[in-house]
């Protein structure tokens, strides 16, 4: 049955070719430092109502009753789940009951999955008040403090103590949804209950897939999900910066905007730019970063037109002080750049490169890496080629000074390939570029020994010319005079 249960939960994912990323993400791993002790697995449990009287008969099976018994059979094992049993301050207590009731919500999930029709009119609206009685229900407090980060790699996920009651129950959940198409008022009073936020993961999965589901099938709640969703977003950017199932819903609408029809509406685009891309600057960037970063790639499949405005708002939140998290921008950075137009490539090559400049001259090892990896995807190379002129005066400053200063040897290779590359696209635009920069250096090196040579002079002036400041008490003392530096160079020169 277990295995027949997997099965089902497989067909109800979608075709591999339009799946968002998953959610879980390994993170950068980094060499040294002390190890880390991941945390005990933790378990809570939410806040239910406990039924007064949890003494459960066990019913006769569906399969063994009379046909014309097994409606109101279903209907009395529906009303039986709905009694709510203590998973945490007393395990052990109810077993026997407990047990009648997981036995009857894998029996009603057999029974649905192998008869036809079973899931009438008179039945959906118990499942409904049964589902309502067990998945609604208070949430324990957060695990986390608000805005602590969650590290999938370290940090074990608060796991829901009722689960063996809820995952049969969600089980059943999504076998309704798929028998029987109910009138979507039934879900319209229940749809704004944030348990899409619910810590434990497996919990997670399963809202995923129902909200998924829902979306497909009541056309009417569409622009409703839609926008309760992007609220979500909205409270999680701008007030609170906490919230479990940013990832799960980033997954839905990587399939909903795969969906959009062409051409996009203006609510769309609105929502990609200020509801997506403020995202970015939130600190657990790393817990959705793959999927937020699909999101915004189908965005930019749809419409190219998009490209400006998504460029210039990863630059404007582009990170200053967050290396990791440099590494996230540059990775879909480079998404981004898979799927660009030339003509697109063309209005934000100058300011794109200037930042990616900034990035090959970081002494953070990793981030000048990921740029420089830049220079080995092909299509990248050839849109660099068409437009060598404006690029390469932007990128050769960094390039040829740290291809002597970086003090990690990688960065070496990686910058001497780059080079390279700009050389065998323009040898003349190349050699005029090196003439450009040891002009310019030369000029440095001039205006620091004018600026040394002055000081010299000011330290000298201040030694043999003091001027006597009296001061309280009789007493005088000595104090260079604070000269402008114009006013001394033409001092100095008449001397």
């Amino acid at each position: 049955f277990r295995e027949k249960k997997k099965l089902d939960m497989e067909l109800y994912k979608r075709p591999s070719n339009s799946t968002p990323p998953p959610t879980q993400l390994n993170k950068i791993k980094y060499s040294g430092g002390p190890q880390i002790v991941k945390k005990e697995r933790r378990q809570s449990s939410s806040r239910f109502n406990l039924a007064k009287n949890r003494e459960l008969q066990k019913l006769p099976a569906l399969k063994d009753a009379p046909l014309i018994d097994r409606e109101e059979l279903f209907v009395q094992k529906l009303r039986q789940c709905c009694v709510l049993f203590d998973f945490v301050t007393d395990p052990l207590s109810d077993l026997k009951y407990k047990e009648v009731k997981r036995a009857g919500l894998n029996e009603m999930v057999e029974y649905i999955t192998h008869n036809r029709d079973v899931v009438t009119e008179s039945i959906y609206p118990e499942g409904v008040i049964m589902f309502s009685i067990n998945l609604f229900r208070t949430l324990p407090p957060s695990s986390n403090p608000t805005g602590a980060e969650f590290d999938p790699e370290e940090d074990e996920p608060t796991l829901e103590a009722a689960w063996p009651h809820l995952q049969v129950t969600y089980y059943n959940f999504l076998d309704f949804l798929n028998t029987f198409f109910p009138p979507f008022s039934i879900f319209s009073l229940k749809s704004h209950q944030p348990f899409i936020s619910i810590e434990d993961p497996r919990e997670r999965d399963f809202l995923k897939t129902i909200l998924h589901r829902i979306y497909g099938k009541f056309l009417g709640l569409r622009a409703y999900i839609r926008r309760q969703i992007n609220n979500i977003f909205y409270r999680f950017i701008y007030e609170t910066e906490h919230h479990n199932g940013i990832a799960e819903l980033l997954e839905i609408l990587g399939s909903i905007i795969n969906g959009f029809a062409l051409p996009l509406k203006e609510e769309h685009k609105m929502f990609l730019i200020r509801g997506l891309l403020p995202l970015h600057k939130v600190k657990s960037l790393s817990v959705y970063h793959p999927q937020l970063a699909y999101c915004v790639v189908q965005f930019l499949e749809k419409d190219s037109s998009l490209t400006e405005p998504v460029i210039m708002g990863l630059l404007k939140f582009w990170p200053k002080t967050h290396s990791p998290k440099e590494v996230m921008f540059l990775n879909e950075l480079e998404e981004i750049l898979d799927v660009i137009e030339p003509s697109e490539f063309v209005k934000i090559m100058e300011p794109l490169f200037r930042q990616l400049a900034k990035c090959v001259s970081s002494p953070h090892f990793q981030v000048a890496e990921r740029a420089l990896y830049y220079w080995n995807n092909e299509y990248i190379m050839s849109l660099i080629s068409d437009n060598a002129a404006k690029i390469l005066p932007i990128m050769f400053p960094a390039l040829y000074k740290n291809s002597k200063s970086h003090w990690n040897k990688t960065i070496h290779g990686l910058i001497y390939n780059a080079l390279k590359l700009f050389m065998e696209m323009n040898q003349k635009l190349f050699d005029d570029c090196t003439q450009q920069y040891k002009a310019e250096k030369q000029k440095e090196k001039c205006k620091l020994k004018e600026r040394e040579e002055v000081w010299h002079k000011i330290e000298e002036l201040a030694k043999h010319n003091p001027q006597v400041i009296p001061m309280a008490g009789g007493q005088k003392h000595h104090y260079p005079i604070p000269l402008h530096c114009g006013t001394f160079a033409s001092r100095c020169s008449r001397e």
